[in-house]
C-alpha cells in the first residue's frame, strides 16, 4: 500500500482594498486614508496599479480605534500603539 505524501498548501491571506473595508465598517474612505498616513493602521501590500491593500487585522485595529477613540485622541491612539510596538520588540 502506498502512503500519501505529507502535502501542505500556503493559502494566501484575504487582502481587502479600501473600497472593502468602508462596505464593512462605520468608516469613511477619507478616514482610512488619514489612519494609514498616521501609522495606525497600515497596508500589507499594494496592487499593480498602486492602490493599498490591507490584511484581516485591519478590521480588529478599526474596532480598537473605534472603542479607543471614546476616551482618547488621534495622537493618544497613536502613541499608545507605538508603546504596545516597542514592548512587543523587546519580549
Amino acid at each position: 500500500m502506498q502512503t500519501q505524501p505529507d502535502v501542505k498548501f500556503k493559502v494566501p491571506a484575504k487582502l481587502y482594498r479600501i473600497g472593502e473595508i468602508i462596505r464593512h465598517t462605520p468608516f469613511t474612505r477619507q478616514t482610512i486614508h488619514n489612519y494609514t498616513t498616521m501609522g495606525l493602521i497600515q497596508e500589507s501590500d499594494w496592487t499593480e496599479g498602486g492602490h493599498r491593500l490591507y490584511d484581516e487585522s485591519v478590521f480588529e485595529r478599526l474596532w480598537r480605534i473605534q472603542e479607543l477613540r471614546k476616551t482618547k485622541t488621534l495622537s493618544e491612539i497613536r502613541d499608545l500603539f507605538s508603546q504596545e510596538a516597542i514592548g512587543e520588540h523587546m519580549s
